[in-house]
């Protein structure tokens, strides 16, 4: 298995895309990215824009080579409705229907009404498992966007396993916060786990000590409980003190932790929240 973390906030954008390659076919894993509208009352820099196009452009290029995209909710950083790269792909999505809030409800219905006369197929796919040649995809219960009872929805784990790997990709399920999803990645049993981390920037207003705490004993459980490396970005690491809010997943994990770009050997590169640094720079 091929496995490329394409995008995240590590490297500029908000993302957590994923190309995955087995010996059957090609697979795309939340195939978006985008940008946060204000931070520190400030609309992105132009550095900003000019890695979103790259990385749209880069996204669009390695979708029209696939044969499956899969979406993990209708967030814009993980789907885009006007983009062209569906047509004659099977789409894996997450059902408009159920356990879904209303925004992405609707963002659903759209969605489908703009690529169901384009596509090969679209399945609604939540607690389902298909299987391309000797590959599998396996999708789990619609899990909470964060928190139980989090008002912004809810998301599927995308699992991809061949006879010789397993990716988990975690989508937004911010550490993971909830005790059943840290299980269900467990009994998955990851080589590789690609996941967002908790939202330290929220900490005492959408996000409590408490859904910290259990979002760090949960991450510290996979770790103990697997033997997988953990690619850990996006919300996470829009705080420059990520590491310092969320420390014992890195004591334990060490070098098994890294964001997208450590994993691509790269610098990291949090413009969203150097956008201040970067807005100083334009103005000079």
């Amino acid at each position: 298995m091929k496995i490329q973390p394409l995008y995240s906030d590590s490297l500029g954008v908000r993302s957590l895309s994923c190309f995955v390659e087995t010996e059957d076919l090609k697979i795309l894993i939340d195939p978006s990215a985008a940008l946060g509208p204000i931070r520190y009352g400030l609309p992105p820099s132009s550095q900003e824009i000019k890695a979103l196009e790259e990385a749209k452009q880069k996204i669009h290029e390695i979708a029209m080579n696939c044969q499956v995209l899969t979406i993990s909710h209708y967030h814009y950083d993980h789907y885009d409705p006007e983009e062209d790269f569906y047509e004659g792909k099977i789409v894996y999505a997450k059902d408009r229907l159920h356990k879904i809030n209303q925004s992405q409800r609707l963002r659903g219905l759209g969605f489908e009404k703009n690529i169901k006369d384009k596509v090969k197929e679209l399945i609604y796919c939540d607690g389902k498992e298909f299987k391309h040649g000797k590959t599998k995809i396996r999708f789990s219960r619609a899990f909470p966007h964060g928190p139980e009872g989090v008002r912004v929805g809810t998301v599927l784990i995308t699992t991809v396993e061949d006879k010789d790997f397993t990716l988990v990709h975690g989508s937004d399920i911010q550490g993971p916060v909830m005790r059943e999803a840290a299980e269900y990645i467990i009994g998955q049993n990851p080589g590789l786990l690609i996941i967002d981390g908790p939202p330290t920037l929220f900490l005492g207003w959408r996000f409590s000590k408490k859904n910290l705490e259990d979002a760090s004993e949960n991450l510290i459980r996979i770790l103990e409980e697997t033997e997988c490396e953990v690619v850990l970005d996006h919300h996470l690491v829009r705080d420059l003190r990520y590491k310092e809010q969320f420390p014992e997943p890195y004591r334990v994990g060490k070098e098994r932790i890294k964001t997208f770009a450590e994993y691509q050997g790269k610098e990291n590169n949090f413009m969203e929240a150097h956008r201040k640094e970067l807005w100083g720079k334009e103005k000079k």
